[in-house]
């Protein structure tokens, strides 16, 4: 596997190993020791997610603020634009995001360390993506920060009609949550 650094310290992009011949592609998706062993962090994973979306549903950008996670993320049927925006308070680049496009032709993987808001576009006609998370589910400290937050200011991929559920249509600006 090959692991690239982004801007944010911490978060990394995961190339697994594709072998690919006429009768498909097997890789190697998760092995903790190679992970653990190469990730700025230890980090034990306790629960995998799983989500199916249509072109055009955005989810996000979600965060928990008092059990943060940190999360694996991957698509493995279609493919999404995902962001990610740094939350951790005293970085020097809290309130900045970035995007990447992940695949099922790319097989990249996403690290996201705790402290940060995820979102996704499903830019194919189905998406399947998975994540890892290091901590629990807790519904009761689950935050939605709006996607159109003019503080953030996303460049989302154009021409997509854009369909959110109704509690993420709901979200919060940035300034909600935190003091800019």
């Amino acid at each position: 596997m090959k692991i690239f650094d982004t801007k944010f310290s911490d978060c990394k992009i995961i190339q697994p190993i594709a072998h690919d011949d006429n009768r498909g592609i097997f890789k190697e998706v998760y092995t903790y020791k190679n992970y653990v062993n190469n990730l700025p962090q230890s980090t034990k994973f306790v629960q995998d997610n799983f989500s199916v979306s249509k072109k055009g549903v955005l989810r996000g950008l979600h965060f928990q603020k008092n059990f943060p996670q940190a999360k694996l993320v991957y698509v493995t049927l279609g493919k999404v634009f995902d962001v990610i925006v740094d939350l951790r308070e005293n970085s020097p680049t809290f309130g900045q995001w970035e995007s990447y496009d992940l695949s099922q032709e790319n097989h990249l993987q996403l690290f996201i360390p705790p402290g940060f808001a995820h979102g996704f576009l499903a830019l194919s006609n189905t998406v399947h993506l998975m994540y890892k998370c290091s901590a629990y589910y807790h519904p009761e400290d689950e935050h939605t920060i709006h996607w159109k937050d003019s503080y953030l200011d996303i460049s989302w991929p154009a021409g997509i009609k854009i369909s959110t559920s109704p509690k993420d249509s709901l979200g919060k600006k940035l300034s909600y949550f935190f003091d800019l």
